[in-house]
């Protein structure tokens, strides 16, 4: 078994909001997050695949083709976005580092083919991450 890993920077704005909270309770739990004009962070993501080596070709999977579902299913969707209004899965749901790890892997493992979907780690500016295995 091969573990492949692609990078990809990305930016966007978001805010933290549980409209069950009052506004009070937003501010407590959130902080400067629960701001509704929102912040933004540079975001690098990893994607890590697995899987055995093609004979004939000595991939686990084309790098580039990696690069392109990465480009399109989440780059192209969520760089320079604000993620709360223009991402449909954070309509309802707090756009958090987990949360966003999540949403990715959502988003890459049912378009994966070939290889295997392994790990999606999120990392903010602030070297904060998350790492999503899919036993969520």
């Amino acid at each position: 078994m091969i573990y492949l890993t692609r990078r990809a920077d990305f930016s966007a704005s978001h805010y933290y909001h549980n409209p069950a909270f009052s506004p009070e309770e937003n501010a407590r739990v959130f902080g400067k997050c629960a701001n509704l004009n929102g912040h933004g962070h540079n975001y690098t993501l990893e994607v890590t695949v697995k899987g055995d080596v093609d004979a004939t070709t000595g991939f686990v999977v084309d790098l580039k083709d990696l690069k392109t579902l990465m480009e399109r299913e989440v780059i192209g969707a969520m760089d320079h976005r604000h993620l709360n209004k223009e991402v449909p899965e954070f309509k309802d749901l707090i756009p958090t580092t987990e949360n966003l790890a999540i949403v990715i892997w959502n988003r890459l493992e049912p378009r994966l083919k070939i290889a295997r979907l392994h790990r999606v780690r999120v990392y903010e500016a602030e070297d904060l991450f998350a790492d999503f295995y899919g036993e969520a």
